[in-house]
């Protein structure tokens, strides 16, 4: 605020100081519409769940399921700018009922059952917004299988968890099923690989990570059985990601595409750096620049070897912290003269 006061034109000011004002108003109305439905669904779950409810099971079914559908739609009044789609309210409905049908304690899950109108009308709404869905993903003959899925789910589930649940099973998916192959590089990159220098250390990461679960394996089982069986999952659970994610640095490597560079750091970082924002590249890595908040460094235990400066800062990272924009994406390649030599020649060319 300070420094937008300092702007000469007092107008200007105003305008600037006005307008940070209402971003910040509209972000923590969004935040609101997130947080507040999930608190209000949970507290009415915990409400269904008492003796009171149990003794009327009818009146607590049907306020329960009024309760969820009117604070989701509630929220969805909150996210939408203007008036909401038929669509989103249609999805509004489905969630609900779905929330409904997943949160219903015995005595109330046997009220609905007794209600087969209402158990009909609660899979319409689902099996119809499915349906739309559905016909909505179709009109992309460009989009797979699998994308239209995520689609699919994202309207019925809340996207974040959708997401989550996608890069859940993709390292799962890697760590278990992916030997051997080809890096993932679409047609027209060109790839630039950066794992050589993060082999070592992550196959001495995996060593000690045996090392570890068998101690803990042994010592535990003389002590408790069930916490040995809990920290046999934690410790394999965790075992597994870290194979994914050591296999993933192989197979993401960062492309050189026609639209950009898309720096990716196996399954932690994966940023479309697009050519028109791109002011310079070069090794010239300086220590003050890496410590800077608006520098997005995609070095993963080493320190980077290619800076590309920006001409149009990148929005940043979404996170529980505010940061500021990036104005450089710094990291490392196994070669990088020859990333930076064509795309200084890709950069040459756009200009021309």
């Amino acid at each position: 605020m300070k420094a937008l006061s300092n702007v000469e034109n007092p107008k200007e000011a105003r305008m600037a100081i006005r307008l940070t004002v209402r971003g910040r108003l509209s972000a923590g109305r969004r935040h609101a519409a997130t947080l507040l439905p999930i608190i209000i669904v949970f507290a009415a779950g915990l409400a269904v769940r008492t003796p009171l409810a149990g003794a009327w099971p009818l009146p607590a079914l049907l306020l329960f399921l009024w309760i969820v559908a009117d604070t989701m739609m509630l929220a969805l009044l909150a996210r939408t700018a203007g008036r909401p789609t038929w669509r989103a309210v249609l999805g509004v409905l489905a969630g609900a009922s779905i929330t409904v049908a997943i949160g219903l304690p015995p005595a109330l899950r046997a009220q609905l059952w007794a209600m087969p109108w209402l158990g009909a009308a609660m899979g319409l709404a689902v099996l119809a917004h499915v349906v739309s869905a559905l016909r909505a993903a179709g009109g992309d003959p460009a989009e797979g299988f699998g994308e239209r899925c995520v689609r699919v789910a994202s309207a019925l589930l809340p996207p974040a968890l959708v997401r989550l649940a996608v890069a859940e099973l993709g390292v799962l998916h890697m760590a278990l099923f992916r030997w051997g192959g080809a890096p993932d590089v679409p047609q027209g990159a060109r790839a630039f690989a950066y794992h050589r220098h993060l082999t070592p250390m992550c196959a001495a990461l995996l060593i000690l990570s045996g090392i570890e679960m068998a101690v803990y394996h042994l010592l535990l089982a003389h002590w408790t059985r069930a916490g040995a069986i809990v920290m046999f999952v934690l410790s394999d659970v965790g075992f597994v990601y870290l194979i994914g994610l050591t296999k993933s640095f192989r197979y993401r490597p960062i492309l050189l595409t026609p639209e950009g560079v898309r720096v990716r750091a196996g399954f932690l970082i994966d940023r479309l750096v697009p050519l028109g924002a791109i002011a310079g590249v070069d090794g010239d890595v300086r220590g003050e620049e890496m410590r800077d908040a608006a520098t997005l460094n995609a070095a993963l235990l080493a320190w980077p070897n290619v800076v590309l400066r920006l001409s149009t800062p990148l929005p940043p990272r979404r996170g529980l912290r505010r940061k500021p924009r990036v104005v450089r994406v710094a990291f490392r390649l196994d070669d990088p003269a020859s990333f930076v030599r064509l795309l200084r020649w890709r950069l040459g060319q756009g200009s021309e």
